[in-house]
């Protein structure tokens, strides 16, 4: 019974079906923001006001032609997709969905996973670059050291913006910090300065406008992905919208704690907090434009940075006058 309960876990929810159900979930839904904030309609079409038509498109790629390159790494141009999604799908598997109560915690929650996530979370960016490698295409090569460039950029500032709530928690375990906010609600205020700096960083993770250098259409085609097509695009749009999940699933558990309630209301808790984060990314992408890869580590080094060590500051200074 425990075997078949993992497996249901790792299979189901919530595991790779309930994640590529709400992964899809969540890119109609930045697309639907994006459009509207452009006063556009965005998908329509595809079940009711559009909402299957990341669905759609999924399979429609997934019935493509799948095309490798002759002078293409034949063997990591074919299984990066496929351990891209493994990574992004496994980092899922350790947010708290609903489980805020850290003594009924599952196998998957331990002290230490939010490094775990942070870690598996930073994977993504070097399978991007690999993909650019392997593919030996002009184009692809620039997007994938576009991509490495930026990785210098914003991974520090993201590491200390959501390591600042886990220091004044005073734990390393996803659960607990998720817990602590939920009994401490003022405490959040604090972190709000850690909050922006975590959005805009996974902003630039996701390669989303402002950032979406390594992928410029008008530059270099289509970047990282130029060579790629069928399953294989079709797995790394699907890793990119798990990751999106992933990314503000970790921002929401941290920054914005748990909620008591149980299976449904957790998960509901869950839904409601990771729409508003992807709702704030859909908004930096709809007000900014492109800007250069120099410009993406220039700003992270002149500016988040230096706001993240002052984050970190203001949480100690906190956590050893009020705790």
């Amino acid at each position: 019974m425990a075997v078949l309960k993992d497996l249901l876990y790792l299979i189901v929810y919530p595991g790779i079906i309930f994640l590529f159900v709400y992964s899809t979930f969540c890119e109609w839904f930045d697309r639907k923001v994006y459009a509207r904030l452009q006063n556009r309609m965005g998908p329509t079409h595809t079940g009711r006001w559009g909402i299957l038509q990341p669905v759609a498109d999924f399979f429609k790629l997934m019935a493509k032609e799948d095309i490798v390159p002759d002078k293409a790494d034949k063997t990591l141009f074919n299984l990066l997709p496929i351990f891209g999604l493994a990574i992004v799908a496994t980092a899922g598997l350790l947010l708290p969905l609903w489980h805020y109560n850290p003594a009924k915690a599952g196998f998957n929650s331990f002290t230490g996973d939010v490094i775990v996530v942070l870690y598996l979370l930073s994977l993504p960016t070097l399978i991007f670059f690999l993909a650019g490698w392997s593919s030996t295409n002009l184009f692809s090569t620039i997007g994938g050291t576009r991509v490495l460039t930026m990785l210098f950029g914003y991974e520090v500032p993201l590491f200390m913006a959501v390591l600042s709530p886990a220091i004044l928690a005073n734990s390393w375990r996803l659960v607990e910090i998720a817990a602590f906010y939920q009994k401490k609600p003022l405490l959040i205020l604090p972190n709000l300065l850690g909050l922006v700096i975590a959005i805009i960083c996974v902003q630039a993770k996701l390669e989303r406008t402002p950032f979406d250098i390594p992928h410029a259409e008008t530059e270099i085609v289509g970047g990282t992905f130029t060579e790629y097509s069928g399953k294989k695009l079709a797995f790394f749009r699907l890793m990119t919208d798990i990751e999106m999940v992933v990314s503000s699933g970790l921002v929401a558990a941290v920054f914005l704690g748990g909620f008591p309630g149980g299976l449904w209301l957790g998960l509901l808790n869950f839904v409601v907090k990771t729409l508003i984060v992807i709702f704030f990314l859909s908004l930096i992408r709809a007000l900014t434009s492109r800007i250069r890869v120099d410009q993406v580590v220039s700003f992270a080094w002149k500016y988040l940075a230096p706001l993240a060590v002052l984050q970190l500051l203001i949480v100690i200074l906190i956590k050893g006058l009020l705790l």
